[in-house]
């Protein structure tokens, strides 16, 4: 007989690992398809005007700097694809995604751990340091997953510049860059006017909550790749109601302001609530998430995801994330009252 106590069926599965916004699907998503239903019958038009404009003011950039796919990973195989990197550097903790597909293309990985003494936060001249000429690529978050930490955009162009010297491709992931406060003067989109050896990459996924949609879009400015690119994608690869919905997903300015809101102040509450623990270690958030260790010795984030599991609270164990263990876990910030619940189940068992 099992003896383990099942989950309290009163309370809905809530996914705090999945770090999506507690907003949901856009209203302009599901009026979108629900109106343009009929256009599944057609093949999609292969040049995407209306949506690469909207995806160019949305970015700020030219529309010949847009580069779109089925998502974050169809984007990160197609640059491997065309940089074909013989050895690359990955920072740890990050992002688990980046290890397998550049592993799929024969790559030699090499990584750079983040000091758990200095919060995870990157020290770009010791970074720079440890660029050397045989690397071909070098990708890292901002802000980066599951650390919750940015980057200054002076400290990118930096790195970018000293990747430059040595011919090396950097890739800079913003998937979570809008929930950051003042998110406009932390984006790297802005680099590529200056370096030719970077790519800006950037979901839908997590900000406007539809990862069903699988879109994703980079700004580079290099012709050369921009050629190939061109000539090696599939040319209709977006599909007709995905390129619809996001199209005018992308204008929906009260959406993305109470988002932005939203995040700013569970941000701020969960932060100070669970500070109040003496057991646990938060790492301070700057994105839409947290990371948090556990300071007992006789608990581990296998214990306080089963306890959370019980009332429909899912985090995210991080002992398979390079860099962590067993005693860190992540949760990303919802609405108010699921946080409330959140937060006073973690602290019952900490």
């Amino acid at each position: 007989m099992n003896k383990d106590p099942l989950r309290i069926e009163q309370y809905a599965t809530v996914l705090f690992n999945a770090n999506l916004n507690p907003l949901g699907i856009p209203e302009t998503v599901k009026n979108s398809i629900e109106e343009s239903i009929e256009s599944i019958v057609h093949y999609p038009d292969i040049y995407y005007n209306k949506l690469r404009t909207a995806v160019s003011e949305y970015a700020g950039v030219p529309i010949d700097q847009v580069v779109m796919g089925n998502g974050s990973t169809d984007l990160l195989k197609l640059f491997a694809s065309l940089i074909m990197p013989k050895k690359a550097l990955l920072l740890t903790p990050s992002s688990t995604e980046y290890e397998v597909v550049l592993k799929a293309y024969n790559t030699e990985l090499c990584f750079y751990a983040l000091s758990e003494e200095e919060e995870f936060k990157v020290n770009v001249e010791d970074l720079i340091s440890a660029l050397t000429t045989d690397l071909d690529m070098v990708i890292l978050a901002n802000p980066n997953n599951p650390t919750s930490k940015k980057m200054e955009v002076s400290d990118i162009r930096k790195l970018a510049a000293a990747c430059k010297e040595k011919d090396i491709f950097l890739m800079i992931d913003e998937m979570y860059i809008e929930f950051l406060d003042d998110y406009e003067t932390h984006t790297s989109i802005p680099l590529v006017n200056e370096f030719d050896n970077i790519t800006v990459l950037r979901s839908v996924s997590k900000f406007f909550a539809v990862p069903g949609l699988r879109f994703a879009y980079a700004i580079i400015n290099n012709p050369v790749h921009k050629e190939i690119i061109d000539r090696i994608t599939t040319k209709n690869n977006i599909a007709s109601l995905s390129a619809i919905a996001i199209t005018n997903m992308f204008k929906d300015t009260e959406y993305i302001e109470q988002s932005r809101s939203i995040i700013h102040t569970e941000r701020s509450l969960v932060y100070l609530a669970m500070s109040t623990s003496k057991t646990i270690k938060l790492y301070r958030p700057d994105a839409n998430f947290m990371l948090v260790k556990i300071l007992r010795d006789d608990l581990n984030a296998a214990d306080v995801a089963a306890h959370c599991n019980k009332r429909g609270i899912i985090i995210r164990k991080c002992d398979d994330i390079r860099g962590l263990d067993s005693k860190f876990f992540r949760i990303c910030f919802m609405n108010p009252k699921q946080n409330d619940l959140m937060v006073n189940t973690i602290l019952e068992i900490v």
